[in-house]
């Protein structure tokens, strides 16, 4: 699963479905920074940044490699972060201000910025160890962050702030870790948006058979639109009933409790509506001690 590139360290083979996962994602960032100076320099500086992009390979590398979960590298943080501005883009069009901007601390800009910074490397402390990698990704982001935001913040009080907030998107990104800002929870409920079929694929396929890969691949598509009765509408299509779990449990405890709650819809709907019975996604189990294999 792993490829070695001379020169260029670890990189893992992903499934070539992922590309078009980590393209689309990558124009919608370009189009929602695209009137936004200083989160559209952090973009460009992050994306082509060896040390992000070192962070994202090892944070894969201990994540998928040895411990057989899904993708928690580059292209899961595109899309979290892409999700992310997404819900903040709706939001500012209600009227709804994010934390920074209510504190007079930041403007929208900086409120983009956060949002991005915080979602793009909120699983970077994986590369440590799954357990407490919120903790760690908190410790790796800050020299980072001190190398890269003298690059748009003239006034060191304002850029340290700036990167208060970031930090505490890193370290309330996990679902039992209470998000205290309006930045926080968008960088927080979108990780759990990260959940359809192709993200669940690759830890299926790599022997990884329970209840939480079963029900990743029942998620055929996840969209987050305008809501008709609230603000933001994160819209599921499922395959099979099992997506239901997912939903519970990966996206709706980061909704719970959260500042977002109130201005979130969640819709799930059972794809396709006809013939009335869920899609086989595991044909036959085999349980061996403790392991459980697919076939």
């Amino acid at each position: 699963m792993v490829r070695v590139a001379t020169g260029m360290g670890f990189e893992l083979e992903l499934p070539e479905s992922y590309t078009h996962l980590k393209l689309e994602a990558e124009r919608a960032i370009d189009e929602i920074l695209s009137d936004r100076p200083k989160a559209r320099r952090m973009w460009e500086l992050m994306r082509d940044d060896p040390e992000v992009n070192a962070d994202w390979d090892m944070a894969n590398y201990i994540a998928v490699a040895k411990l057989k979960y899904n993708d928690h590298g580059e292209i899961h943080a595109k899309i979290v972060a892409a999700n992310a501005l997404k819900m903040l883009r709706l939001l500012l069009e209600h009227g709804i201000t994010t934390d920074v901007v209510r504190e007079r601390a930041g403007d929208e800009d900086d409120a983009h910025l956060i949002v991005l910074a915080g979602a793009l490397l909120h699983d970077i402390g994986n590369q440590v160890h799954r357990e407490m990698h919120n903790v760690a990704g908190v410790y790796l982001a800050i020299p980072l962050l001190n190398r890269l935001l003298p690059e748009i913040y003239e006034e060191e009080e304002v850029m340290y702030e700036i990167r208060g907030h970031v930090l505490h998107c890193i370290y309330a990104h996990e679902f039992d870790v209470r998000d205290l800002t309006m930045e926080a929870a968008l960088v927080g409920i979108a990780d759990g948006t990260d959940m359809t079929k192709g993200r669940g694929r690759l830890a299926f396929d790599k022997g990884n058979v329970n209840i939480h890969t079963v029900s990743a691949l029942s998620i055929d598509k996840v969209e987050i639109t305008r809501g008709y009765e609230k603000p933001i509408r994160i819209q599921i299509e499922m395959s099979n009933s099992a997506g239901v779990f997912q939903i519970q449990e990966t996206l709706g405890k980061k909704i719970a409790g959260s500042p977002l709650e109130p201005y979130i819809e969640v819709i799930a709907l059972a794809r396709p509506e006809k013939p009335p019975m869920d899609e086989r996604i595991v044909h036959r189990l085999i349980i061996s001690g403790k392991k459980l294999e697919a076939l």
